[in-house]
């Protein structure tokens, strides 16, 4: 009698401990899916600190209303003087036996100017101003510093070769220097913060390309 009942005790002994160890492997399993639950805020957080510098390009990209009558001026005039360039540039990458660094540089001059010419545009618009588009318009030449005559385009649809390059670099050199002279009024008179940034970009952008024609200029 005494035996059945320390058989009994033991089994009962064995399944407590058996009934612990369980509730131990319960609770291991519980801590671990917890840490693994509270780490999905922490991806969901990263994601979005990787949309940031999106959402601030996006309102770099925004041009405030802000304005006064040198900011309209500068891009209704800065935008027939980029698109001379472009015409320009054009004309000289129709032609044969065009040295090879001066191609390249008149195709900068496009994929440069061209997408100024539309933020400008976009200026325009949001100071409720038309528009520039075509060419010179109506606004003839006047006050443009560095445009280029109707003589001096002829010329250089005329030229071949490398004389058309010579001619190119020189006529793109003077432009260059109006568009300067441009942007540096708008820098001292201008409101808008976006179209000073412009002016001041066209200023670094364009004195260096003033500097690597004169370097080309001389390498003819």
């Amino acid at each position: 009698m005494k035996r059945t009942i320390t058989i009994a005790a033991l089994a009962l002994t064995s399944t407590l401990v058996l009934s612990a160890c369980a509730d131990n492997t319960e609770g291991e399993n519980t801590d671990t899916t917890t840490i693994a639950t509270t780490s999905a805020p922490d991806t969901t957080e990263t994601t979005g600190a990787t949309t940031d510098p999106e959402t601030e390009t996006g309102a770099a990209g925004e041009v405030s209303a802000e304005h006064n009558d040198a900011d309209i001026m500068f891009a209704q005039m800065m935008i027939p003087h980029h698109q001379q360039a472009v015409e320009m540039s054009e004309i000289l990458l129709a032609k044969d036996d065009i040295p090879a660094e001066v191609i390249e540089f008149a195709q900068g001059v496009i994929d440069a100017q061209g997408p100024e010419i539309d933020r400008m545009n976009t200026m325009l618009e949001t100071w409720e101003e038309d528009p520039v588009t075509g060419d010179m318009g109506e606004m003839g030449h006047g006050g443009m510093s560095g445009m280029m005559s109707e003589e001096d385009m002829t010329a250089l649809e005329d030229a071949q070769g490398t004389e058309a390059a010579r001619l190119y670099l020189e006529q793109m050199t003077a432009h260059h220097e109006g568009a300067v002279d441009m942007a540096r009024d708008e820098v001292t008179d201008g409101q808008n913060p976006q179209a000073i940034a412009l002016a001041e970009q066209v200023i670094e952008d364009q004195e260096a390309e003033i500097a690597e024609m004169e370097q080309m200029l001389n390498e003819l």
